[in-house]
């Protein structure tokens, strides 16, 4: 593992996550990689990316991807009500159509809180949003068609160090975003969709 980005001594609380995140099992079909995290939200910060990548998936599938900011400060900010903070943002290609159902923001953001129950993450203060986004290519771009992604931005603050439910949790939630069947049984998945020509 790469020296995360920090400033000064890294405190017992940061190492002691990080040695966590050694046992993580993420999905098969997504390549998870360390990243730069912003400077200037916390003392100590982490981040890792996500990328579904079409090799490891069927031909005819668009995919999705993923960043997750690990932050710690053992002042515990009121605003986080922990030592830790989450920062997750996702994005998938969904049908046209899909981006106008008016249940698509629930249905996501319900994906994400199920993905953290069902790995029994401890958490408390989680926000965020859902936003889906229409384009139409014009010009040399009309080529492209039109198509609609939904992207999903969301916190929340861990009450222990062990980050292995929450990394897990999230590779859950970038896969069933891009449109693969959940590993937990009574979720169901949209459908991606290719742009529409």
């Amino acid at each position: 593992m790469d020296s995360p980005a920090h400033d000064g001594p890294l405190p017992p609380e940061f190492v002691d996550a990080l040695a966590s995140t050694q046992s993580i099992t993420f999905r098969n079909e997504l390549r998870v990689f360390e990243t730069a995290a912003p400077q200037g939200l916390a003392p100590h910060q982490m981040a890792w990316a996500a990328d579904v990548e079409p090799s490891r998936t069927t031909a005819d599938r668009e995919y999705g991807t993923g960043r997750l900011v690990f932050l710690c400060d053992p002042s515990e900010p009121d605003a986080w009500g922990s030592s830790y903070r989450m920062i997750v943002f996702a994005q998938a290609p969904i049908d046209s159509q899909m981006s106008s159902d008016e249940f698509l923001p629930d249905v996501a953001w319900s994906w994400l809180v199920d993905a953290l129950d069902s790995r029994a993450a401890a958490y408390i203060r989680a926000a965020g949003t859902t936003t889906t986004v229409m384009s139409t290519g014009f010009g040399e771009l009309a080529s492209e068609g039109s198509g609609a992604q939904v992207e999903v931005r969301a916190s929340w603050s861990p009450t222990t160090g062990d980050l292995v439910p929450h990394l897990e949790a999230w590779s859950e939630f970038v896969c069933m975003l891009a449109g693969f069947p959940p590993t937990e049984d009574g979720v169901e998945s949209l459908r991606p969709s290719r742009r529409e020509a």
